[in-house]
């Protein structure tokens, strides 16, 4: 296979397996599974003990599930397209990149808990969210053009022309 094909190729299978991770933990953040619970619940618990946090600690403990996985179906949707594919990947990356920072930096940690038993998954969730990261970056680079079509649009305003 040459590598004009490979380029074209890539993107779709990197977007198709991100999309794939992302749906198929909706189940689970939608009909908030105890997998779900003890996730968001342990970051809630983790943000009521940080000062300006401790606000949304409750909310992200009951609703986080919710709106990540909100998120992550919206991602979803527009990384099998073409023309949204490389605002899928931006959204991937954010969410995910989310994800990695709570599984590193909070008591969550790297294996978690999967069910009442106290039974872990091995890191197997960390896992998953490395890889949706790292094949994010790879889209967004392979569709950087389409970013930067995006970025050139944006009107930029000098303190000059502000005044």
């Amino acid at each position: 296979m040459d590598r004009s094909k490979i380029m074209h190729y890539l993107p779709w299978a990197l977007a198709i397996f991100i999309a794939i991770v992302f749906v198929q933990s909706l189940f689970f953040k939608f009909t908030n599974s105890f997998e779900t619970q003890h996730i968001f619940g342990t970051i809630g618990e983790w943000m009521a003990g940080i000062g300006f946090l401790e606000f949304a600690a409750p909310g992200f403990a009951a609703y986080g599930g919710y709106t990540v996985g909100s998120v992550e179906l919206i991602a979803s949707m527009l990384l099998l397209a073409r023309k949204t594919q490389a605002l899928g990947a931006v959204i991937a990356f954010a969410v995910i990149s989310g994800a990695i920072f709570f599984h590193l930096f909070t008591p969550l940690g790297v294996s978690v808990i999967i069910n009442e038993a106290g039974d872990q998954d091995g890191g197997q969730l960390f896992t998953m969210a490395v890889l949706v990261w790292m094949f994010s970056i790879v889209i967004m680079y392979l569709r950087r053009s389409d970013i930067l079509a995006v970025i050139g649009n944006i009107p930029v305003y000098t303190a000059r022309e502000a005044r």
